[in-house]
């Protein structure tokens, strides 16, 4: 598993996206994958950004969750 700081631009603001690639043998079943992505979801605030099965049935999957940000809220000193 790989992630990845990275800024993509909102129509806003500018938004900073964390990203997770994960790939996923063809060894496992859609009901195997299903229940980890929605275990990442559930747990670790990821949502689904990309998938990609390749011709011999590896799926290369691309999560992203939002960076946030804490601003200070005691005035400077």
């Amino acid at each position: 598993m790989h992630t990845t700081p990275t800024l993509r631009q909102d129509r806003r603001r500018v938004v900073e996206w964390e990203f997770q690639k994960l790939t996923i043998s063809r060894d496992f079943s859609r009901n195997v994958v299903t229940r980890l992505l929605v275990e990442h979801a559930e747990h670790g605030g990821w949502e689904l950004d990309r998938v990609r099965v390749s011709p011999d049935g590896t799926r290369r999957v691309v999560l992203r969750r939002k960076i946030i940000r804490q601003r200070a809220t005691l005035p400077p000193a």
